[in-house]
């Protein structure tokens, strides 16, 4: 983390060195600045990747950039894609697994660490 001269802003630079946004998977929690989020920032090229069932007791929000994901959201299955945005309801079981091509997405947790309850 990089604090920004008289702002209070600060840059958080990759932990591997990379600059570039390519197979870039990290979790980042307890921000600073008061974000009150926790992110997963999740860029891979292999199919049939993701968490195992689970839930948490606040939103978790998904902004899919590239390829395709399919979730279980409750009873329900999605095919999320480039260009949307999934919102998980808090307390709602979900997992997902990617599509062909891979998938690269924002996931943000409404809550500044990660809570976590595995259900498979």
């Amino acid at each position: 983390m990089t604090d920004i001269a008289n702002t209070g802003a600060v840059v958080i630079n990759r932990a591997d060195g990379r600059d570039d946004g390519e197979e870039w998977t990290e979790n980042y929690t307890e921000l600073p600045g008061g974000a009150g989020v926790s992110l997963i920032l999740e860029s891979t090229t292999q199919e049939g990747k993701g968490p195992r069932l689970h839930l948490h007791p606040y939103a978790e929000t998904f902004i899919i950039r590239r390829g395709t994901a399919t979730f279980t959201v409750g009873e329900e299955q999605i095919v999320g894609k480039a260009g949307q945005i999934l919102v998980v309801p808090a307390n709602t079981p979900h997992k997902f697994r990617t599509g062909p091509g891979g998938y690269e997405a924002l996931h943000i947790h409404a809550n500044p660490t990660f809570e976590t309850t595995w259900l498979e």
